[in-house]
């Protein structure tokens, strides 16, 4: 299974009163994602299923994945991947469509890059998931432990127009 983890694009700045979850994408950052995304879509990116953070600013990033990538089935939102989720619990997400092929999950910091290291099972792996960075895993053993390969990692800076 190709595993791609989207972390949001750049959200406006918190508001009094507005929850966390509330905080849109910004014209900027739906611009960095869809600049990503291009690159990654001339890369074959086709995901069969599309996991999204019930947060705002996840939900727009599954949409303009989905509006770049031409997905047309509906983006399933999941509380698995909201920022204080834990690896395990997205891994089971995962586990759950097993008979995916490509797998797309938009979510946050922390959670982005524990999956990353989840996923390589390599704990002590510290990764930079800028905002609108997107990385393909695969893997072969949808096991409840998984052991994946990095195939790469695109950010807005190496993605350039």
């Amino acid at each position: 299974m190709q595993i791609y983890l989207l972390r949001h694009g750049i959200a406006e700045d918190a508001r009094a009163g507005q929850p966390d979850s509330e905080r849109a994408l910004t014209d900027e950052g739906r611009e960095k994602l869809r600049r990503v995304l291009k690159r990654a879509r001339s890369a074959d990116l086709d995901p069969t299923v599309i996991l999204s953070s019930p947060y705002r600013r996840a939900v727009e990033t599954a949409a303009v994945a989905a509006d770049v990538l031409g997905y047309k089935h509906e983006v399933v939102r999941t509380k698995a991947l909201t920022p204080d989720s834990s690896p395990f619990d997205a891994w089971e997400e995962i586990r759950d469509r097993k008979d995916e092929r490509a797998i797309l999950l938009a979510s946050h910091e922390p959670l982005m890059s524990s999956m990353v290291a989840f996923l390589l099972d390599s704990p002590a792996m510290m990764v930079d998931m800028k905002k609108a960075a997107l990385v393909r895993i695969d893997c072969d053993r949808i096991a409840p432990k998984p052991r994946g390969i990095l195939k790469w990692m695109l950010t807005p800076g190496v993605c350039l127009e």
